[in-house]
């Protein structure tokens, strides 16, 4: 499915964090899991509600149901089964624990799942359960993507990124073509929840990452994405640009292409409040009070970090901004201003002699800690 041409109508992917609740303690956990479920979370009928108002965006609208872990609901084949009724592509991202059977998986596809993203954070048992923070979750999470498979499912392969993990990803793409995943998505750390104590690599790191990325999906079977570095686009543009150097077709600046927070994204939170991304917890609303689509369409937060002339410092300066447009996320989490630069970028547009954002790293006031 390729993004909507307007993403000021509907977002590509809208996701609904069904539960908080999870038996892992992931060291970089956005959600701040814990093992019980909030008693505000939205009831089994709220979210068939939210549901039934998303497939208002338009045909296929994409969701993902996120936690926590969503299989601590246990309503969770009847979401699914009444999400793909009103015809929605429904999608999943459970956490790798023993309550992921193969009989659970089976009764998701009959539902109508349409793909299932399971994360791997280390190439081995011992690297992957200590990032996870549960001895064996290596191999649910390799039996559950197997089972995924011979149930017909789509399989997603999410890692996350940072100085724990970064020598590690070699290994990990070879684990995710031994998988036999479509599609793997590689998250570069923002910190906020559990996440904020981790070690992120440095710009000059992530610039090398995302070169190599390029390689890869090149040269293996499986689509890659970035979540939260849309500056994969412009090292991708330049890659190309460089082949144009040497006779092919090097693309140009201004086409608008893939999604950030607020752009072609929403969140949902388990109580319902209504977020630009789950990385940038700043609501706009709430489903209980609020109509979502309203809120995606027309609230301030949402006009403003769809509008890429507001973006300051020197990604308001980039020629690159409308096929990236830097993570609004990781720009809130370090600055507290979603339309600042993303520190996680070291380009420098040409001409640019502002202030750079990782000289200005402080944390907003009443934010993430």
């Amino acid at each position: 499915m390729r993004p909507p041409a307007d993403t000021s109508e509907r977002p590509f992917v809208l996701i609904w964090e069904v539960t908080q609740a999870c038996e892992l303690a992931c060291e970089h956990c956005r959600a701040d899991a814990q093992p019980s479920r909030h008693p505000r979370e939205l009831s089994t009928e709220e979210g068939k509600a939210l549901l039934d108002r998303a497939a208002d965006f338009g045909d296929g609208q994409l969701v993902v149901l996120s936690g926590g872990d969503p299989m601590k609901r246990p309503d969770l084949v009847e979401l699914v089964d009444h999400g793909t009724d009103a015809g929605l592509s429904m999608t999943l991202t459970p956490s790798g624990t023993d309550g992921l059977t193969g009989d659970a998986i089976d009764d998701l596809a009959d539902a109508g799942l349409r793909r299932m993203a399971l994360s791997l954070d280390g190439s081995t048992a011992e690297r992957h359960d200590a990032f996870r923070g549960e001895a064996g979750s290596f191999d649910a999470t390799l039996r559950a993507a197997r089972q995924a498979t011979e149930a017909g499912l789509p399989l997603q392969i999410n890692t996350t990124v940072c100085a724990q993990t970064v020598d590690d990803l070699p290994a990990i793409a070879d684990r995710v073509a031994d998988l036999g995943a479509v599609l793997w998505s590689v998250f570069f750390l923002v910190p906020v929840g559990r996440g904020a104590v981790l070690d992120p690599i440095s710009p000059e790191r992530a610039e090398d990452v995302m070169d190599w990325l390029h390689e890869v999906r090149e040269e293996r079977p499986f689509g890659i994405k970035t979540t939260e570095a849309p500056h994969f686009r412009r090292v991708g543009l330049q890659r190309r640009r460089g082949e144009a150097a040497d006779g092919g077709d090097g693309g140009g600046t201004k086409r608008r292409a893939g999604i950030v927070a607020g752009d072609g994204f929403a969140f949902v939170s388990h109580t319902g409040e209504i977020y630009p991304s789950g990385f940038l917890p700043k609501s706009a609303g709430d489903v209980r009070d609020d109509d979502l689509i309203e809120v995606y369409r027309d609230s301030d937060l949402f006009t403003a970090l769809r509008d890429r002339d507001r973006l300051r410092g020197k990604c308001g300066s980039c020629e690159f901004r409308e096929v990236c447009g830097g993570s609004r996320s990781r720009a809130y989490a370090t600055t507290g201003d979603p339309l600042a630069s993303d520190p996680l970028c070291p380009y420098v547009p040409e001409g640019y002699d502002g202030p750079m954002p990782w000289d200005t790293r402080v944390r907003p006031e009443g934010g993430p800690s």
